[in-house]
């Protein structure tokens, strides 16, 4: 039988066990948002490492397509050569697009789009040949921002933004 002082003791240590897995995610959380805005290179490594081998593949599983959150970026690597894909979310403007770089111009595909001057984009179904990619400060940008973007881009550091200039198809020609 079950006496009264050992269920609340139970209860207490349930308590006690809750209050610290609370406080471990609350930690974790503002080390990420804090690692993110600062830019910490430990900290980005394991967003990167962890958008890499868990996020990311489950982004691509839709990216690209109509009403999808994410959009695709084909681009060339750097000294391999070899054909990319990576999910990102891009703004369409009227010129091309723009993709917010919350972990600043560090990103493999940021300098492998660098690096060709040119890229693919796959977005709401469509695909566009992109050229020119140009850095502007988030701020030059946020015209094509929602608010509530704005303020993700601001909670994380967001403090640039790639422009790309989309091709035209008579160009690409």
């Amino acid at each position: 039988m079950i006496e009264a002082g050992d269920s609340d003791g139970k209860v207490a240590t349930m308590k006690r066990v809750l209050c610290t897995m609370v406080l471990a995610v609350a930690t974790t959380g503002i080390v990420f948002v804090m690692g993110l805005r600062r830019k910490s290179p430990p900290v980005l490594r394991v967003i990167r490492r962890m958008n890499h081998t868990v996020f990311n593949p489950r982004q691509m599983e839709s990216a690209g397509t109509p009403g999808a959150y994410a959009s695709i970026i084909r681009h060339s690597g750097r000294t391999t050569g070899r054909a990319y894909e990576t999910p990102i979310q891009a703004v369409t403007t009227d010129e091309g697009f723009l993709i917010g770089l919350p972990y600043g111009g560090q990103a493999d595909w940021l300098k492998n789009v660098f690096a060709a001057g040119t890229a693919t984009l796959v977005t709401e179904g469509q695909t566009h040949a992109v050229d020119q990619p140009k850095l502007i400060p988030i701020e030059a940008a946020a015209d094509h921002y929602s608010p509530q973007e704005q303020r993700s881009h601001r909670l994380f550091g967001v403090d640039q933004a790639l422009l790309l200039r989309r091709v035209n198809p008579e160009e690409a020609a």
